[in-house]
């Protein structure tokens, strides 16, 4: 530590130093200072001189007036803020019942698990009371005897006798005679109470001996044995063990969060803690919150809840816990700088899960929530699949597939739904739903499955325009919101079941040289208005660029569902554009949290989820239990049945050729609901229905584009798409050379 006298010739030097330099000049501060508060006081009193800088009017007759220097925090100021009322009425009231009191579901789960855990450790016991009994009564005599000693020693004062000795080794007569004294009159004492209570001890057993009954006998001499047998146990032998072992988790302190945020390397929180102060103040008590603790409060200035999340593995550090115990949020509702840090006692992928309530039995309706997995706390999160489009991202081995697996397994549990899966990787992951229960199934990336989903697609186009169709013919109070409903769905002459897609590898598709384009336009439409007639397609792809999702998919996608991926880009293209800015990043996840992930939808912000673990033999079982229902029903179809697709409608038909038959030479250039319509009078089981958008993406496979026909309509020139009826004619001239070459 320096001494005062040396800081003074410290600056006393400096001062010297840059007095000598050229142009230097010394300024001392508390003149400065208070030239400064004078200067401003001069403004405010009357009859003060201006300065030469002061404002003036235009005219330069001084008649404007005086510049006032108000303080910032002025009383004033102070005093126009919001009242004691004002900030009550924007309080943040906490819940009088805590959340999981409020939800039946949880308290069901809660009561279940306190039973089960009192069930087990009373049976644990019981079974082993015998042995129990045994070791006290061996450990009896050991009892016995530390018994009298302990009562010999009591009456005899020994606990004193250190005290006494003391006294005789500083020869202190006085002392010694005292304590002697006191010591007699403890022994007296004593003796006099341990002659009593063996009076009364051996009356009372004499007493139980002749008169009680041998059950009260027995009892009281098992009671006596059991006492002087915990009296002479051994503190490393403990006679009962634990029936349930707890996790020794460290409680989370004011003190450990401080620790570990300092050793961050945030220069703001460094700063703070430098300074004396803790560089995070916390907004609410550190409380248990399911299993683990929480802490929740305010960052410094400048330091986001994102600044945190990018150092969670630092912070799991700081707070020696493992990384899958560590989670920081942001709070949605609050500032950017407010943090909740919650602290698991249990890695989050070791610790027991609750079992799914669908895993042996039960039935869905998919237009209710269902729960899939749970939060990091052990709490349920639920589904609603119904109105939604979804999107699943993750890196190859991270749990991407069983995800999928597990949300066709919910939708098969509803015997209304029809499952279409498609298992692009080809390794038969999805064989459990496809093989048992799905419409439409197909594994692999041959020529030959990705025509059969061709097919299929475009007939569920055909079926979203069909129920497109029938929504709006409905009566207002049987389709109120123009949508399908539960209700809607069970009337089977509607035909308004939900259908459920779901398709692994999508990047297959949509990158197909041929197919491609037209899967990404039906695909599109499904995912823009199947919502609401009760069509839901699941897309998952281990590459969520913009070439294995199209961005019109993408961007029109209800839910997401991100596990790991290992950057920004990817984080942000299936979670919605900004969300790594925002703090949302599944980037942060490691390798060991396989179906751990982001939950985007449901109409809330982005919620992190470990989906439940459902493997190949149990997910057959599941898919067993739902081909039953169906069967039970009549639902059973398709792929399940052993029925082939049928054959499209107008199989044989050549579009190109029918283009060419409806358009003659005479007319090169034709709009295209000229075309459709001429289509739809030669062939109306095959063209019924179709727009101009749908000749468009009809075209494209076969590489012919629309482009803008002009017609003179009353005098006008009117642009819309149409065909270049020479285009067809190349691609058939293209097309047929191809095939005599081949």
């Amino acid at each position: 530590m320096k001494h005062p006298d040396d800081e003074n010739e410290l600056f006393n030097r400096l001062e010297a130093e840059m007095a000598a330099d050229s142009g230097g000049e010394v300024v001392d501060l508390a003149k400065a200072r208070s030239a400064r508060a004078e200067s401003a006081d001069s403004t405010t009193r009357p009859g003060a001189d201006k300065s030469p800088d002061s404002d003036t009017d235009p005219s330069g007759t001084g008649s404007a007036a005086p510049s006032t220097a108000a303080l910032v925090d002025s009383p004033t100021a102070r005093a126009a803020g919001p009242g004691y009322l004002g900030r009550l009425q924007g309080a943040r009231r906490r819940p009088v019942i805590p959340a999981w009191l409020r939800s039946l579901s949880e308290l069901r789960t809660a009561s279940a698990w306190v039973a089960r855990h009192y069930a087990h450790t009373v049976g644990y016991h019981a079974l082993r009371a015998p042995v129990y009994a045994a070791r006290l009564t061996l450990q009896a005599p050991t009892g016995a005897a530390r018994f009298v000693g302990g009562t010999m020693r009591w009456v005899a004062d020994r606990e004193g006798e250190p005290v006494r000795l003391a006294a005789v080794r500083r020869e202190d007569a006085a002392d010694y005679l005292k304590l002697s004294r006191q010591r007699d009159g403890r022994v007296r004492l004593r003796t006099l109470v341990t002659v009593l209570a063996m009076f009364v001890g051996l009356g009372a057993a004499l007493a139980i001996y002749v008169l009680a009954p041998g059950w009260l006998q027995t009892l009281s001499v098992a009671a006596v044995v059991l006492a002087l047998g915990n009296a002479g146990r051994r503190a490393d032998a403990p006679v009962i063990h634990r029936a349930v072992e707890l996790p020794k988790a460290t409680r989370l302190t004011s003190d450990i969060v401080l620790r570990a945020l300092g050793a961050l390397g945030i220069s703001a929180i460094n700063q703070a803690q430098a300074k004396g102060r803790d560089g995070f103040t916390f907004t609410a008590p550190i409380t248990r919150d399911g299993p683990g603790w929480r802490a929740e409060g305010d960052l410094p200035y400048g330091v986001t809840v994102t600044d945190i999340i990018e150092r969670r593995e630092r912070l799991a550090s700081g707070l020696r816990r493992p990384l899958s115990c560590v989670w920081p949020e942001a709070v949605a509702e609050e500032h950017t700088g407010r943090l909740v840090l919650w602290v698991g006692d249990q890695d989050l992928t070791k610790a027991k899960k609750p079992a799914w309530p669908l895993l042996r039995a039960g039935k869905v309706d998919l237009f209710a929530p269902v729960a899939y997995g749970t939060d990091q706390r052990g709490r349920w999160v639920e589904i609603t699949l119904m109105y939604i489009a979804g999107i699943i991202g993750a890196i190859p081995r991270m749990g991407k597939t069983f995800l999928l697996r597990l949300l066709l397994l919910i939708a098969a549990l509803d015997p209304r739904a029809e499952i279409h899966s498609y298992d692009l990787k080809g390794t038969g992951d999805l064989d459990p739903v496809g093989e048992r229960v799905a419409h439409r199934h197909r594994a692999g990336d041959d020529d030959e499955d990705i025509e059969y989903a061709v097919k299929d697609l475009r007939a569920l186009r055909e079926e979203l325009r069909r129920r497109a169709r029938m929504i709006r013919s409905l009566p207002r109070d049987i389709c109120p919101e123009s949508k399908v409903t539960s209700d809607l769905a069970d009337k089977k002459s509607l035909a308004l079941h939900p259908i459920v897609v779901g398709v692994d590898e999508c990047q297959v598709w949509f990158e197909h040289d041929k197919y491609g384009k037209e899967l990404e336009e039906i695909c599109t439409d499904l995912v823009k208005r199947g919502p609401a007639t009760g069509i839901v397609l699941l897309l998952a792809t281990q590459r969520p660029d913009k070439d294995s999702i199209p961005t019109a998919i993408s961007a029109n996608a209800s839910a997401r569902f991100c596990l790991k991926v290992m950057g920004q880009t990817e984080n942000d293209m299936v979670l919605g554009t900004s969300a790594y800015k925002r703090g949302v990043r599944a980037t942060m996840f490691n390798w060991a949290e396989k179906g751990v992930h982001y939950f985007l939808g449901e109409g809330s912000d982005a919620r992190i989820v470990c989906s439940t673990y459902v493997d190949a033999p149990t997910a057959e079982a599941v898919a067993d239990r739902a081909r039953a229902l169906r069967e039970s029903l009549g639902l059973l179809t398709g792929h399940a049945l052993g029925e082939d697709p049928p054959a499209e409608a107008g199989a044989g038909y050549d579009l190109l050729r029918d283009i060419l038959a409806v358009v003659p030479a005479e007319e090169p250039k034709v709009w295209s609901e000229t075309v459709v319509a001429r289509l739809a009078e030669l062939r109306e089981d095959v063209y019924d229905g179709w727009t101009p958008d749908a000749l468009a993406a009809a075209l494209k496979p076969h590489g012919v584009s629309t482009i803008q026909v002009g017609r003179r309509v009353d005098g006008k020139v009117v642009n819309r798409r149409g065909i270049d009826r020479s285009h067809i004619v190349a691609a058939i001239s293209e097309r047929d050379g191809n095939r005599d070459a081949g």
